[in-house]
């Protein structure tokens, strides 16, 4: 039999499946019942107990609590998972004030529920899905009971499904994406192309496929599984000899358009969702830009009252400018024995604090007797206002980053010695032109090292406190070089 003549023997067969009896729908109707009861009974038996937090309910419900105060945090995930949590305890009565602190924790009359009704509820709905699933690929009751029976009583899928965790969500959504699938491909298969239900069923699959990967990155998984199986199905169309080429060009862009652009939009639309809803200042502020947090109310750069131009006697915070970037940050504590020389740390730290606020002085003199703009060029010196010593570099290796050079806290009471010179690069900055406040991104170039102050983005071990290495790259083109000012006060400037 030649290849054309298997292809089309295969696509006979897919478009004559044996159609049941109406004996057999009843049955199957029945059976399904059977299963929708048992789902009930082993899902929602005892959801509420225990009534107190449990597992990782301590991260997502408190998740959902920001949402509903509108409070900006940061975390790993996508946001749709969370914000349905959110969602959900906000139509059932939950006010968002439990502190989700530890597991244990009483819940002590904090309506909860509705936050483990809804995983709960989503977590049920797989058992039918799974069934008509397994049910549309083999046209069997019998192996579509099996399935969900393994389903049914999987006892982690139960544990999983009974709580405030994005495991049930993610697992509804994964599972609603193989269905669409199913349901689009037989639909396919069987020449209902172009159709009203293949189009509904193509959607629906991309709309799931977005709510997947938009819950949790593993959600790429489902994404390659309906891409290769959508490849194949594309192969056994295109080696139909009885359709047109436009026939399979037709099946490309509809694809494209159903399980590419429109997931694309979705996952971006629901990012959009999470930015408008979480517009107050929360844990999570340090990982943006500085421009971005001054969108934030409450945050300390929201309809701020600061100088715009940055001027020597100035008290600033230093932050990387890229995303998740920390503030420059230094502490009382040394760098230990075998770390270079034994002088104060400087790191970045991803939090706001008093310890990453920095004095600017001139590089030759400590005393500011008039207001003068720190400009493209300058040498300047950065005191470290808590523990006043200045930023300093020199020949000895950086903690980690064994090419770059060691940056520390130098000196006693504000005095140093030549290694604390730092020149101010702008970028695209011409002579005179001044730093200004969260707009400005510049380098900071070591005057006698010639090396650019810089994050690795490397943690440090526990004798740094787990924050971030800073070091000076010899590589003056190192993107993670660039810095803006962020808070910037001086009693000697006035404003309006």
């Amino acid at each position: 039999m030649k290849t054309s003549d298997r292809i089309k023997f295969k696509l006979k067969n897919n478009a004559e499946k044996i159609k049941p009896t109406k004996k057999d729908k009843v049955n199957k109707w029945i059976t399904f019942g059977t299963i929708i009861i048992l789902t009930i009974c082993t899902r929602y038996y005892k959801v509420t107990e225990p009534d107190h937090v449990c597992w990782d309910e301590t991260h997502f419900g408190k998740m959902g609590s920001w949402y509903i105060n509108r409070t900006f945090f940061f975390d790993v995930h996508p946001p749709l998972g969370k914000m349905l949590i959110g969602l959900s305890g906000y139509v059932t009565g939950y006010n968002g004030t439990y502190p989700f602190e530890k597991p244990g924790d009483k819940y002590n009359g904090s309506r909860y529920e509705g936050m483990r009704y809804f995983c709960t509820t989503l977590g049920a709905l797989i058992m039918p899905m799974a069934f008509d699933t397994v049910y549309e690929l083999t046209q069997s009751t019998e192996a579509a009971v099996i399935s969900s029976l393994y389903l049914i009583f999987d006892v982690g899928l139960v544990t999983l499904n009974q709580y405030i965790l994005l495991d049930p969500i993610l697992l509804f959504f994964l599972t609603a994406s193989v269905w669409g699938m199913t349901k689009a491909s037989n639909l396919t298969a069987t020449g209902n192309s172009y159709t009203i239900s293949w189009w509904v069923w193509l959607f629906f699959t991309g709309t799931m496929l977005a709510c997947t990967t938009s819950t949790k990155f593993v959600g790429l998984f489902v994404v390659m599984l309906v891409g290769l199986h959508t490849i194949q199905q594309l192969w056994i169309i295109f080696g139909d000899m009885r359709k047109p080429l436009a026939e399979t060009v037709k099946q490309i862009a509809c694809r494209t358009i159903a399980l590419i652009l429109w997931p694309i939009i979705l996952y971006m639309y629901f990012f959009y969702i999470h930015l408008i809803v979480l517009n107050r200042s929360g844990t999570g502020d340090g990982f943006y830009s500085s421009a971005f947090q001054s969108r934030l109310i409450g945050n300390s750069l929201y309809n701020v009252s600061m100088p715009r131009d940055v001027t020597y006697g100035a008290i600033v915070t230093i932050k990387n400018h890229k995303t998740g970037g920390g503030y420059l940050h230094s502490h009382y504590h040394l760098y230990p024995k075998g770390i270079g020389a034994r002088q104060q740390q400087v790191t970045t730290y991803t939090h706001k604090d008093d310890n990453n606020k920095w004095l600017i002085k001139p590089y030759n003199k400590d005393s500011i007797d008039n207001i003068k703009y720190v400009s493209h060029g300058a040498l300047i010196r950065l005191e470290h206002v808590a523990t006043r010593r200045n930023l300093h570099s020199h020949g000895e290796p950086a903690p980690l980053t064994k090419r770059h050079l060691q940056i520390t806290g130098y000196g006693e009471d504000g005095q140093g010695d030549a290694n604390d010179i730092w020149q101010v690069l702008l970028v695209d900055g011409k002579q005179n032109t001044s730093v200004k406040t969260v707009t400005t991104k510049f380098l900071l170039i070591h005057y006698l090292q010639n090396c650019a102050l810089t994050t690795s983005g490397q943690q440090l071990p526990k004798w740094g406190f787990e924050q971030q290495e800073v070091s000076c790259n010899p590589n003056l083109r190192d993107k993670n070089a660039f810095w803006n000012v962020e808070d910037n006060r001086n009693e000697k400037c006035k404003f309006t």
